[in-house]
């Protein structure tokens, strides 16, 4: 069993505060991905956890113990970098088993620690070379060897892939996802990168500016957002953002004016919006369908034919611009007139503040 809970955690350098209050809770065997923006306090959180950050404010708890005061090396905890940072001199069994050398383990047993490790990342015809002799992919997963051949009770990833191309980075993020299976283990997992995010997570952490956004699964946040932050990161291509404004309110939802001068009735609660209120519309790129009549017209000015699928960018009027993903087959003509359509289902609506207003009745059952 391996819990983290975080309560109220804060982080200051001097006057600069960059962590500014996080609850938390990581539960056993999850693999929780903390995602966000160059800045926003991602890593500092996770270093955190592994004790190499002091905690300034807050509890940091381990299966129920605190832990802020614990040595790094006696937390449990193992963590990955985004640097290999392997002996060069060392062979890759040496490499994997240095830490267990350290801690003074017989030889024979930390042998067997290192063979095991070696077949579950399938190392174990590589025992022998050293780091220059391998691939960036291999010596990752000497990287992550080094950690399981610990035992820990949760493993700690700072963007382990990033050093990676882009085939590789593939790959390797399916390995980890296999792994996380094979060790029923408990993971945290920082990136900047959302697809990792949504294709690797049980859980997603948005963070930013040194708070969480919000919380859950993969499809959680895509389906819906609490804000406009979310909404722009999640997600790729980004959804559509417009400004748009409240008509009127009713039990169906609230309808509101488009660029162009149509109208779409989105089924949330209008809050404190009255008519006339200032909200923004988010539509996703690929809830918006090409058709022969649609709640937008416009002209198709780019495309992006990417193979499986097209990304066309078509302006509205206004200075508006909406991007619809396609199929790879679309062969909508450029500097065209086009017509789109959307299902007011999985529209969005945004407040001032860029909170999402709720959906129809659930805003009541809160």
């Amino acid at each position: 069993m391996a819990e983290l809970k975080l309560r109220g955690l804060r982080k200051s350098y001097g006057n600069a505060e960059v962590i500014k209050g996080v609850d938390l809770d990581v539960g056993d065997r999850e693999f929780v991905v903390f995602v966000g923006p160059s800045g926003c306090g991602k890593s500092t959180l996770l270093r955190m956890i592994a004790g190499l950050e002091k905690i300034t404010a807050g509890e940091l708890m381990l299966d129920g113990a605190r832990i802020n005061e614990v040595d790094p090396s006696e937390r449990g905890l193992a963590m990955v970098f985004q640097s290999y940072a392997l002996y060069p001199h060392m062979t890759v069994a040496e490499n994997m088993g240095f830490a267990l050398k350290i801690a003074g383990l017989p030889v024979k047993e930390r042998d067997a620690k290192v063979k095991a490790a070696a077949e579950v990342l399938q190392l174990s015809h590589l025992l022998d070379r050293r780091p220059k002799e391998l691939s960036g992919g291999q010596r990752q997963r000497v990287a992550i060897g080094r950690a399981i051949v610990r035992q820990p009770k949760v493993f700690l990833f700072d963007e382990p892939l990033s050093n990676l191309d882009a085939a590789l980075r593939v790959n390797m993020r399916l390995e980890l996802m296999q792994l996380h299976e094979r060790l029923a283990a408990t993971i945290v997992y920082v990136t900047h990168d959302q697809t990792e995010a949504m294709t690797m997570a049980d859980k997603i952490v948005v963070l930013n500016g040194g708070t969480i956004e919000q919380v859950g699964t993969p499809l959680d946040l895509y389906n819906r957002p609490a804000n406009v932050f979310v909404a722009g990161f999640i997600g790729s291509p980004k959804m559509n953002m417009l400004p748009v404004r409240v008509l009127s309110a009713s039990g169906d939802g609230v309808a509101v004016a488009l660029p162009g001068g149509s109208s779409l009735v989105v089924p949330v609660e209008a809050g404190t919006n009255a008519p006339n209120a200032e909200l923004l519309l988010g539509i996703r790129p690929e809830h918006i369908r090409i058709a022969d009549a649609g709640q937008f017209k416009g002209e198709a000015v780019l495309a992006e034919r990417l193979g499986g699928l097209t990304i066309l960018h078509a302006d509205i009027g206004e200075k508006a611009r909406l991007v619809v993903q396609t199929e790879g087959t679309d062969t909508t003509p450029l500097h065209s007139p086009i017509a789109m359509q959307v299902d007011p289902s999985h529209c969005h609506l945004f407040a001032t503040d860029g909170k999402a207003l709720a959906p129809i009745g659930k805003a009541r059952a809160a």
